[in-house]
């Protein structure tokens, strides 16, 4: 399982990473300080670092500067509020691997999370799981399609996350709360009825037993 370390000093945005990542099944600490998440991804043994770039002690780019300075070579995706060039540039060329403007869907930085671990495998030899299963439901993250008893489904890109977040979850109540916020990001309208309308897609798709309402709190794969 993989570590991911969260250095951003905005409480929401964080515990919003914190938990998809959670959800996701990945693990993760966080830190609102940059001289402590510098020094954490230099001594920890994380394999990720989600970087913000305005930091209330030292910004995120001295940060990146004192992880690459040390010769740690951690995958560094940085998120700023800023939408400059010169920023993208300056945490690119400072060694980050990708740069995220917020706001953002939690969806894609999931896809760059899991693109930049893939590329860290590859490097490294090591395998990575490309399938999650349960019950005769097989997602694939190979050709982004599910497999249901034998038969390949195509799904969008947030039918797919959905299924993803319920896979993860066998058998656990999700609130369409934990589900925006898992799947259509933190800045979402939590009077949507986004949820029940892709809930209703997967059921299409990939049967309507596997999926149960649980009256005023959520739904549940069974």
């Amino acid at each position: 399982m993989s570590t991911i370390l969260i250095i951003e000093d905005e409480d929401r945005i964080a515990s919003f990473v914190a938990k998809g990542l959670k959800a996701a099944g990945f693990t993760s600490h966080r830190t609102a300080s940059g001289v402590e998440g510098a020094t954490l991804a230099v001594h920890g043994n994380f394999d990720l670092v989600i970087l913000d770039v305005g930091l209330p002690d030292i910004d995120g780019f001295e940060v990146l500067e004192r992880i690459r300075g040390q010769g740690v070579n951690v995958p560094v995706i940085m998120l700023t509020a800023r939408s400059s060039v010169a920023d993208r540039v300056a945490g690119l060329e400072g060694g980050a691997d990708d740069y995220m403007p917020k706001p953002f869907s939690f969806e894609e930085l999931l896809a760059r999370i899991r693109l930049r671990l893939r590329s860290e495998s590859s490097a490294s030899g090591q395998g990575e799981v490309t399938r999650l299963s349960h019950n005769g439901l097989v997602l694939d993250y190979l050709t982004r399609k599910a497999e249901v008893d034998g038969e390949w489904v195509d799904l969008s890109a947030r039918e797919f996350t959905l299924a993803e977040t319920f896979l993860r979850n066998p058998g656990q109540v999700l609130s369409r709360e934990q589900l925006l916020s898992n799947v259509w990001g933190f800045d979402f309208d939590p009077g949507s009825n986004v949820v029940d309308v892709y809930v209703r897609y997967l059921r299409g798709k990939l049967g309507k037993e596997r999926f149960e309402t649980v009256r005023g709190m959520g739904y549940r794969l069974v």
